[in-house]
């Protein structure tokens, strides 16, 4: 017995996907992110990895990005800012098809990110703002269509102070908790408990640090000045959330280059993203990582696998 997807354009890379169950079922991975281009600069050498594995792996958008600034001079052009949706959705198609995942738009506005003191107002009707059972059910509905194993999102924070990003750490959060209750969301599906759920932890201090030391090692100049005076400033303040889970993805660092590059309006190929060479970056630190959140599933910490006590219950 098996489940079919229907292919249509909100669901699963255009194609209708087996799902088998029993022995033989898939391990799967859903990530969840706040707009197009957060699936390329947070794990998207994590996901690579998985799915040369054979996992297969999905990334929910929950926005289209249309609030999002061009921040690559090349693509600051009148024609690209009057049509910002649409080419935010072509670059996210290109970067799913590097990344080899599938995707799925929930359908909610950019809310942008608000800068001033005090700061403006949110835009009415945008994501950030929804109630949090509206801009759930979607997602609840794709976790019980896709069937997650493990969920990947942000922190309580958002990793940065987006509110967008917030909210899709709340969404996920209650997503995570609900698409298992058969009692909540009614006529989203069957009901589907994912086992584990991480937050991303791209920017930890310790990756951030053993990058800077390298690039001084190998007589390059860091990017990481204004990085470094923030943490002392910091001092020894602890993280919030400590890496559980160091997935080792080096391998696949020049595939997330790629993606990230798909997204030439938000990517510049001169930018940040790709001053420190890949070598330096695979021998200094060749991990993606993240923070056990929940799980419900025995798991020795720490783990090198987001299946970790998974795999036996799934793949026997």
């Amino acid at each position: 017995m098996s489940e079919v997807i229907d292919g249509t354009s909100d669901v699963f890379d255009g194609a209708a996907l087996e799902r088998p169950c029993g022995g033989d079922e898939p391990l799967r991975l859903m990530a969840v992110h706040a707009h197009p281009d957060d699936e390329s600069s947070k794990g998207a050498a994590t996901m690579a990895r998985y799915v040369a594995d054979g996992v297969e792996v999905l990334v929910v958008t929950c926005t289209g990005g249309e609030r999002g600034d061009i921040l690559n001079p090349a693509m600051d052009r009148p024609e690209v800012k009057a049509d910002i949706g649409k080419v935010r959705e072509a670059e996210m198609a290109r970067a799913r098809e590097i990344l080899g995942v599938g995707q799925r738009w929930l359908g909610f506005v950019d809310s942008g990110f608000p800068e001033g003191d005090p700061l403006p107002p949110l835009p009415e009707g945008c994501f950030a703002l929804e109630p949090l059972e509206t801009a759930t059910e979607p997602l609840v509905r794709a976790v019980r269509e896709f069937r997650p194993h493990v969920m990947l999102t942000y922190d309580e924070k958002g990793g940065y102070p987006h509110p967008d990003h917030v909210k899709c750490h709340e969404v996920s959060v209650e997503a995570f908790e609900a698409a298992g209750d058969p009692e909540r969301y009614p006529g989203t599906g069957d009901p589907w408990q994912p086992l584990k759920l991480y937050y991303h932890m791209t920017f930890s201090k310790g990756r951030i640090l053993a990058l800077h030391s390298a690039m001084e090692k190998a007589g390059l100049e860091s990017p990481y000045g204004d990085w470094l005076k923030r943490f002392e400033e910091e001092g020894d303040e602890p993280a919030r959330w400590e890496v559980t889970t160091r997935v080792p993805c080096a391998d696949h660092f020049e595939t997330r280059d790629q993606a990230l590059l798909a997204h030439a309006t938000q990517i510049d190929p001169n930018g940040f993203w790709f001053v420190v060479p890949l070598d330096v970056q695979r021998e200094a630190w060749p991990t993606e990582d993240y923070h056990l959140a929940r799980s419900l599933v025995d798991t020795e910490l720490p783990e090198d696998d987001l299946f970790a006590g998974i795999r036996e219950k799934v793949c026997l």
